[in-house]
């Protein structure tokens, strides 16, 4: 069983603008620094596009953890989808997408996981994982948010 999440934010900006920032690893990378992420291995600065991966190493619950994300659907300026390869999930798939509206864009996020370690992973998901990644999602965004209105 997987948990799944949105989140969606407004951002008073063309929907290329809010794009060019989604796929920015350095945009990334500024807006995880509470977590002193980096990017390691793949795309490491610039802009991410599809096929390409990254690995982040970030520490979260005090503990180090590394990720490898593809990109696996790409269509500029509407959306992407990112994946898991490697990592801590079972499975996690990130589905980003950029909607014009009147005054700017909705930037949704559709976030669904997987938990290792059956029984174990399922009371991870729901005593933890559960509220802090929408957190997480939703910190992101608020940097994203502000640094693209300044």
């Amino acid at each position: 069983m997987s948990v799944y999440f949105t989140c969606r934010t407004q951002i008073s900006a063309p929907s290329a603008v809010v794009f060019a920032a989604a796929v920015s690893i350095d945009a990334h990378l500024n807006s995880m620094s509470a977590s002193k992420e980096q990017a390691i291995a793949g795309v490491t600065t610039g802009r991410i596009g599809l096929g390409e991966s990254v690995t982040w190493r970030a520490r979260h619950f005090g503990i180090v953890w590394t990720m490898t994300s593809r990109i696996t659907q790409f269509e500029e300026p509407t959306g992407f989808v990112d994946e898991q390869e490697h990592g801590p999930f079972a499975r996690f798939r990130h589905v980003h997408s950029f909607v014009a509206v009147p005054g700017g864009t909705v930037m949704g996020d559709e976030v669904a996981f997987t938990a290792p370690l059956g029984p174990f992973g399922w009371v991870a998901e729901r005593l933890a994982l559960s509220w802090y990644l929408p957190r997480l999602i939703r910190c992101r965004n608020a940097y994203l948010k502000a640094s693209i209105e300044a």
